[in-house]
């Protein structure tokens, strides 16, 4: 794929969309994380006397996401200070700006109606040939994508990152049914060197691969937990 990938945004500042971020600005990229406007002011907000309209407010969720991938020990970012290179925002202000994005990556909660709503108000704003994927581990790639253009299915799909994405080397990638074979080769060769990910390509079925391994061997160690009396610090020494 010629295109080359610079701008990527993020839509989703929790747990695994903020640290996505983050290591996307490791790797030298421009970033935009987005996420919800509050509904409501905090104790501390309405002391300083902020309202509902200021920019700190409203870029609230974000800017906590961010500064908690930075606390996180270890942390997300290769320097503290490289949280500033994140250009912040909300999906009310600043949605315009995912038509500057290279890459789009979804990264907001597993719900498959909130994934679906976001997913076309980003297919009505992203230029074409735009990539877009999503964080999930669990909801179909291909359903996710349903009714959605032709360009958005052709350049769509699912890029698993597991937690924390700056030191767990997996990445899974699942192709939809419509994904161009360029879009997966350059996704997979960013996440390769550029990432530094080892790329593992998926089929589109739940959990992907190493979540489903990963549930097999969950349930079996429980199930020998109870067919040989272990008690749960013994299993936590064994395995932890």
């Amino acid at each position: 794929m010629t295109k080359r990938i610079e701008r990527v945004a993020v839509v989703g500042a929790g747990v695994m969309g903020a640290a996505i971020a983050a290591h996307f600005v490791n790797a030298q990229f421009s970033v935009d994380l987005l996420d919800i406007v509050p509904k409501e002011l905090t104790p501390e907000e309405k002391a300083k006397g902020l309202t509902l309209t200021h920019p700190l407010v409203r870029n609230r969720i974000v800017a906590r996401g961010l500064e908690a991938a930075r606390r996180n020990k270890p942390t997300a970012f290769f320097l503290p200070e490289w949280l500033n290179r994140v250009r912040q925002g909300n999906l009310e202000d600043d949605f315009a700006r995912l038509a500057e994005a290279d890459w789009i990556i979804e990264a907001v909660t597993e719900n498959l109606e909130i994934k679906t709503s976001l997913l076309k108000r980003i297919d009505a704003v992203r230029k074409p040939g735009t990539i877009v994927s999503t964080n999930t581990s669990g909801i179909p790639i291909n359903r996710l994508a349903s009714g959605l253009s032709a360009d958005f299915r052709r350049h769509w799909l699912g890029t698993h990152f597991f937690n924390p994405p700056r030191y767990m080397k997996l990445l899974e990638i699942i192709p939809g049914a419509e994904t161009e074979p360029r879009v997966l080769e350059a996704v997979s060769a960013m996440g390769d060197f550029r990432l530094g990910k080892g790329i593992v390509v998926c089929k589109d079925t739940p959990n992907s691969v190493a979540n489903r391994i990963g549930t097999f061997g969950l349930q079996h160690v429980l199930l020998v937990m109870q067919q040989d009396g272990y008690s749960i610090d013994e299993v936590d020494q064994l395995t932890g």
